[in-house]
């Protein structure tokens, strides 16, 4: 029998659980999640030529600046998680905030950007597969490379359908080999840099990198940058999705999320650095030239730097980085739909839990293979020309909701008193929010008219970045209109599934009611 929990007007209940698997994971997990969710080598390799390609040496304060709105929405995800350990997260948190209109439209974002992202990811492992044993041919082929990407999406998914723990498990191995090789390349190449063994393009690493108000920096570089940045720290929130879970749900994933924000910065920082430094930047900056090195930023510096077998190690790790990536996203993209079904703003069917794995059923499989479709529509849409707008493109999407989070906790908590509350859960929250939806929407102005220079592909005379940005976003609008025609739509729409959150905070913390007996069955 499956398992389903669609919550209904009559239950007065605050929490209620969706029939997974209660206290499968802690606090080093949940981590491990939250960071390999995030995909450190893959994120570098994908988004850290955009970010050079924008603003040149200043790469590492747009890393550092990048940081302070994912803490401060970090800050939010944890105060709202204390009150509401939904695996809805920020799709629930709206809702009760904004209504639940702002609400579908937010489970909507995070699905869509998760979809796309995993478009992203394939083509990395499809073609790291191939490089990694030396077939460059069938790494260059975008039949091969699609038909690789799409069987690790199918196998990431299986073992997301299968258990969090065997997911848990298979993110520690994981990125302890990414963050491990990523450690050595950034001590070779920092060694080589002070060495003087680095080459001619080598520069030692500087304070003015450091200086975001140096010679050349525009406003338009700046959002740009920020947009880019943001994309590599995007994926921390899987740890509070899993929150359901874990052990203490209600502490365990926002102290993961805010630790695991943290580790990116130290990560990225070094990294950064070390890559810079070792290749310089500029048109003949091995690896970060603004031409070339959206698709690939690190290849060239680890080959010169770790020499043939260490470059293998490099494509391992890439490859490691973004097989864990699509696992992990596919993971909080399923629970998102979940709680969305449980709560009627979906079919009841996405609602279906293995009554064995104790994992979403329908919600996990429907994930993995939309985003096989988008994937392969992707790669030969302008023959894979819109996968290198996908990055950006998601950004708008982040920007969205993350920033809708830090404004829901704003909302939840603008009745509390003392300072650490005042500046945790609200104040550094909303401005996290700002951040985000400013630089999102000063992005989108900018990606709106295509840059031939830049080589900007168009759809329908505009920018490609937009369309997949934004427009992804808008066409949640006739879903959701036509969602609300379905009688369980209905319900969800005027309030009867689901509280706000004047009355979530009003009436306390969860009941006392044990879990079991708040699953509904059938």
């Amino acid at each position: 029998m499956t398992t389903t929990a669609p919550p209904t007007s009559e239950s007065n209940q605050s929490f209620v659980s969706k029939g997974l698997k209660i206290g499968a994971i802690g606090l080093v997990s949940s981590i491990v999640i939250a960071v390999a969710s995030t995909a450190p080598a893959y994120s570098l390799t994908s988004a850290l030529g955009s970010v050079v390609g924008e603003v040149g040496t200043r790469a590492p304060i747009i890393i550092l600046l990048a940081f302070v709105p994912m803490l401060f929405i970090s800050y939010s995800y944890q105060a709202l998680n204390n009150v509401d350990p939904d695996c809805g997260t920020s799709f629930t948190w709206v809702a009760r905030a904004f209504g639940r209109r702002t609400g579908w439209i937010t489970g909507w974002v995070i699905v869509v950007a998760d979809v796309v992202v995993m478009a992203n990811l394939a083509f990395i492992a499809g073609s790291y597969t191939f490089s990694l044993f030396g077939a460059d041919g069938l790494a260059a082929s975008t039949f091969w490379s699609t038909l690789a990407g799409s069987i690790w999406i199918l196998l990431m998914t299986l073992i997301s359908w299968i258990g969090i723990e065997l997911s848990a498990r298979t993110q520690v191995i994981l990125l302890s080999l990414e963050l491990a090789i990523l450690a050595l390349l950034a001590i070779t190449a920092l060694t080589k840099v002070y060495t003087n063994s680095a080459g001619a393009l080598a520069i030692h690493p500087a304070w003015a990198w450091f200086n975001p108000f140096g010679h050349g920096m525009t406003v338009s570089a700046f959002s740009g940058g920020i947009l880019a940045a943001v994309f590599i720290y995007w994926g921390w929130d899987s740890a509070v999705t899993v929150n359901e879970e874990t052990t203490n749900r209600r502490i365990t994933p926002g102290r993961a999320a805010v630790i695991s924000t943290v580790v990116l910065l130290i990560t990225y920082l070094v990294v950064t650095i070390a890559t810079q430094a070792y290749a310089g930047v500029g048109s003949n900056g091995i690896g970060l030239t603004s031409d070339s090195a959206s698709t690939d930023a690190l290849s060239g510096v680890g080959q010169a730097a770790l020499g043939t077998w260490g470059f293998k190690l490099l494509i391992l790790a890439v490859l490691s980085s973004s097989a864990a990536s699509a696992q992990t996203t596919i993971l909080p993209t399923a629970r998102t739909t979940l709680s969305m079904a449980a709560y009627k703003a979906l079919p009841r069917t996405f609602a279906r839990v293995h009554p064995r794995f104790m994992t979403p059923s329908v919600s996990t499989w429907a994930m993995g293979i939309v985003s096989i479709a988008f994937y392969v529509a992707m790669t030969y849409i302008k023959d894979g020309g819109l996968l290198n707008d996908l990055i950006l493109a998601i950004g708008l999407q982040i920007a969205f909701y993350y920033g809708l989070t830090g404004f829901a906790s704003a909302f939840y908590f603008r009745y509390e008193r003392g300072a650490k509350s005042l500046w945790l859960k609200i104040i550094l929250p909303a401005l996290g929010g700002v951040i985000l939806l400013a630089a999102g929407v000063y992005s989108a102005y900018t990606f709106w008219a295509p840059s031939a220079d830049d080589g900007d592909v168009t759809i329908w005379g505009v920018g490609g970045k937009f369309v997949l940005g934004v427009g992804a976003i808008v066409i949640g609008i006739p879903l959701m209109i036509l969602w609300n025609l379905r009688p369980d739509g209905r319900q969800y729409f005027s309030g009867r599934t689901m509280r706000s959150a004047d009355d979530l905070v009003r009436e306390g913390h969860e009941s006392d009611v044990p879990p079991e007996d708040r699953v509904i069955t059938g």
